[in-house]
């Protein structure tokens, strides 16, 4: 007798996918295997119907070869072999196919070392420490392992002992009619040991809650946001799992006169309207030291001047970066009658009409008188 064509065995399309290919072969073993259909022959033929064609169609290899040659281009003998067979029990086909609907599987097996916690710890560093690098020493609260246990939780000179209602495999198995699921054993708790004589400082549980001292390196160029990884310095594992990393978060303080930019620095520089008039040099400072800045005549408020290679090198690399210095025209405050009077008869020799000390005020002003006069249009 011929076959039939195994996405028609399972009920799916041709292009189904695995998940799908998997539901089905689910529903059909739960229906036609051989526990549930005693002495039913045509039950048992459609359960091996079903389980030959989720073989070669969840096989990537074998499902290619029978889109292209049918049954001809599979061995279906494989069909036999390993994998669910007749006689397996309708206790293990479910385990195998349902077990991860239930989180545990059949397998059974011991309990799972979990890794532990993952902490975080904020560290300030000012600005200079930031971009030169630096080491410091922090406090961390923790979670580590016992040492007066070993972590076993049991106490000194002793050592736990085997759960009797698992029998050590951290699991226990209920059985719900047909249905056999998998639980964790409620006396251990999965760990598959009890602890009749529990350790003093830690009361059983392998762990206790500590502060340790850590150094950090701090890497040059590291800005607000970056972190630092300490691989085992997190909280310890349980069961024997490894322990989880402390992650150090980096954020620097702001600095009373450089902002920071990626690689570069800006600050601002405030001079007297004097010196903006009739140039000069001042003095600026950098992360180095004190360098000397040239001030044009007639230096406008907002005008920037670049001094390049006094600004950070990336933590990313790349080259150092560029400090601007902004300029900000300050005007003056707390005159004496005198000096106002200075300034007076300055500005009564400076306004000659032609608007060419203050070139900028005068375009403004000519722009504001146009456009009130395009209103009255």
């Amino acid at each position: 007798m011929s076959k039939r064509d195994y996405y028609e065995v399972l009920g799916v399309s041709r292009n189904a996918s695995e998940a799908e290919l998997k539901k089905a072969y689910r529903r059909l073993a739960m229906k036609f295997h051989p526990d549930r259909n005693p002495e039913d022959a045509r039950a048992e033929e459609q359960f091996k119907e079903a389980k030959e064609a989720y073989e070669v169609l969840a096989d990537a290899r074998k499902r290619a070869a029978y889109d292209q040659f049918g049954h001809a281009g599979v061995d279906t003998s494989a069909g036999a072999g390993g994998g669910f067979g007749a006689g397996a029990g309708f206790r293990d086909i479910f385990d195998e196919m349902f077990g991860d609907i239930f989180g545990t599987g059949a397998r059974g097996g011991r309990s799972r070392a979990y890794r532990g916690a993952d902490l975080r710890y904020d560290l300030e560093l000012s600005l200079e420490e930031a971009v030169a690098g630096t080491t410091v020493k922090i406090r961390v609260p923790s979670i580590v392992a016992c040492t007066e246990c070993a972590g076993s939780g049991a106490r000194k000179g002793s050592s736990p002992a085997t759960c009797s209602t698992c029998g050590g495999v951290g699991q226990v198995r209920m059985q719900q009619g047909f249905f056999s699921v998998q639980q964790t054993c409620p006396r251990c708790r999965g760990s598959g040991k009890t602890i009749t004589d529990p350790c003093e400082a830690c009361h059983g549980s392998g762990r206790i809650r500590e502060a340790k001292t850590l150094s950090v390196k701090v890497p040059a160029g590291v800005d607000s946001g970056d972190r630092i990884r300490l691989s085992g310095e997190g909280e310890a594992g349980e069961n024997g799992g490894p322990p989880g990393d402390l992650y150090v978060q980096v954020n620097v303080r702001p600095h009373p006169i450089f902002t920071r930019e990626e690689s570069n620095l800006l600050c601002d520089v405030p001079i007297g309207f004097v010196a903006a008039a009739l140039g000069g040099e001042l003095d600026v400072p950098t992360l180095d030291g004190r360098v000397a800045l040239k001030i044009p005549a007639e230096t406008q408020t907002g005008r920037v001047f670049r001094l390049r290679g006094k600004g950070v090198r990336s933590v990313r690399g790349g080259g150092v970066g560029d400090l601007f210095c902004r300029i900000v025209v300050e005007t003056p405050v707390n005159l004496s009658s005198k000096q106002k009077d200075l300034l007076r008869k300055l500005e009564e020799s400076m306004s000659d009409g032609s608007g060419k000390h203050s070139p900028q005020a005068s375009s403004w002003l000519d722009g504001v008188k146009k456009f009130f006069e395009d209103m009255k249009l």
